[in-house]
C-alpha cells in the first residue's frame, strides 16, 4: 500500500491502521503545548523533546505495542492504549502509566475500541465511536459525565489544558457542527457551532482555549471561532482542491496557525493579523466574483518530502515549524515576515539515542 493508505486520519496525530508498519511506529502525537511528542511503537513507547530534538524517554515492552500514547505536559503520567500486530493492552482499555514507578496505576475498560484519550491534571477524557466519557484523574478514576457525539471513528476531540479553562470540543450530532462544553460546569448545555457543511476532519484549540479552528473533510477551508462569543473570526483557504487535513495547531500566543494535509504541504496563516495572508488581486471585486477570489491564503508554505503523512507545530520561536512524519522523519522549517522559507534541519528520530 502507499503511505497515504496506511495511515489513518486521526486529528492532530499519526495513527497506523494496518497490522505492520515498516519502522515499528504505530502512533505519534503532541503533548499539550507541542513542546514534546510521544510515539507508540510495536514494542513500547518513546518520548521526544521537539526543539531541539532529543529523545527523552524510551520504554520497551517485550509483550506488545501501543496504538495511542497521551502525555500530560511533561509529567510522569501517560495514557496508553494497545495496538499493532501484538497489542500490549486490549484496544478497548485505557491504562494510566506512571513512568517514575514504571508501572500502570489505573485502568479503564470499555465495551468498544478507544479512539482517543485526552488528559488534563484533573480529568481523563476517553473518546469512543459515539460517546465521550469523562473521569476524575485519581488513582481510582470515577466516571463523572458521558456525552453522546456524532459517529466519530477519528476520535476527534480537543481538551483545553489551561488551568483556568476546562473547555472540551468535539463533533456535534449535526454534520459539520462542533460542540463545546465547560467541564467545570456540565449543567450548562453544549454550545453548538455550525462550522462546516461537510463532516469535520480536524479541530484544534489554542492553549488559552479562546480560539477553536476547524476543517471539514473537503479540506479547502479552515475556520476560526471565538469560543466565548461563538462568532467566526477567520476563514482561511488552504487550497482549491480537496485535501485530507492531518493537523492544525496555533502557536503559543495564537498569532499564527499551521496546517498539514495529504497534499504533502504545511501552510502557515496569520490568525491575528489576517492582512499578512495572501489574497487574490481580484479580491476587490467582492460581490461580483465568487467568494473564492476574496479568500485569505497562507502567507508561506512548506513541501514535505514524499508527501508523507505528518503532523505540524511551531518551534520555540515564532518563526519555525516542526513536522513529524509517519516514516520517522523530523523536519524543522524557518520562515520570515516576508513569507520566505527554508528547511533548517532533518533527522530520522527513531534512530536517535538518548545520549
Amino acid at each position: 500500500p502507499t503511505p497515504r493508505s496506511v495511515w489513518q486520519n486521526m486529528s492532530n496525530a499519526i495513527v497506523q491502521s494496518t497490522s505492520h508498519s515498516k519502522n515499528g511506529l504505530l502512533f505519534a502525537g503532541w503533548n499539550q503545548d507541542q513542546g514534546c511528542f510521544a510515539c507508540g511503537m510495536e514494542n513500547g513507547f518513546r518520548i521526544y523533546n521537539c526543539d531541539p530534538l532529543k529523545e527523552k524517554e524510551r520504554q520497551d515492552f517485550s509483550d506488545g505495542g501501543l496504538a495511542y500514547v497521551e502525555m500530560l505536559f511533561r509529567c510522569n503520567y501517560l495514557a496508553l492504549v494497545g495496538g499493532g500486530p501484538r497489542p500490549k493492552y486490549p484496544p478497548n482499555k485505557v491504562v494510566i502509566w506512571d513512568d517514575l514507578k514504571k508501572e500502570h496505576v489505573a485502568e479503564l475498560e470499555f465495551s468498544s475500541p478507544v479512539r482517543a484519550v485526552k488528559l488534563r491534571r484533573d480529568r481523563i477524557v476517553v473518546v469512543l465511536d459515539n460517546t465521550i466519557s469523562i473521569y476524575n484523574f485519581t488513582r481510582n478514576p470515577q466516571e463523572l459525565h458521558q456525552i453522546n457525539t456524532a459517529h466519530n471513528p477519528r476520535g476527534l476531540c480537543v481538551l483545553c489544558p489551561n488551568s483556568n479553562n476546562s473547555l472540551l470540543a468535539f463533533p456535534g450530532m449535526d454534520t459539520g457542527h462542533v460542540n463545546t462544553v465547560d467541564l467545570a460546569d456540565m449543567q450548562k448545555p453544549p454550545v453548538d457551532i455550525a462550522a462546516h457543511e461537510a463532516s469535520l476532519s480536524c479541530i484544534a484549540l489554542n492553549l488559552q482555549g479562546t480560539r477553536i479552528a476547524t476543517a471539514s473533510e473537503k479540506g479547502t477551508l479552515i475556520r476560526v471561532y471565538d469560543t466565548a462569543t461563538h462568532i467566526q473570526l477567520l476563514e482561511l483557504r488552504r487550497g482549491a482542491a480537496n485535501a485530507l487535513i492531518y493537523c492544525i495547531n496555533f502557536n503559543q500566543d495564537s498569532t499564527l496557525l499551521c496546517v498539514s494535509s495529504d497534499h504533502g504541504t504545511i501552510h502557515i496563516f496569520a490568525s491575528e493579523d489576517p492582512q499578512r495572508n495572501r489574497q487574490s488581486s481580484l479580491a476587490k471585486a467582492r460581490g461580483i466574483l465568487p467568494k473564492y477570489f476574496s479568500s485569505r491564503w497562507s502567507f508561506t508554505k512548506f513541501q514535505v518530502s514524499g508527501g508523507m503523512h505528518c503532523i505540524c507545530a511551531f518551534g520555540n520561536d515564532k518563526k519555525s515549524v516542526i513536522a513529524i512524519c509517519a516514516d520517522g522523519s523530523y523536519y524543522k522549517y524557518s520562515f520570515n515576515s516576508k513569507g520566505e522559507s527554508h528547511r533548517d534541519s532533518y533527522c530520522k528520530f527513531l534512530h536517535m539515542t538518548d545520549d
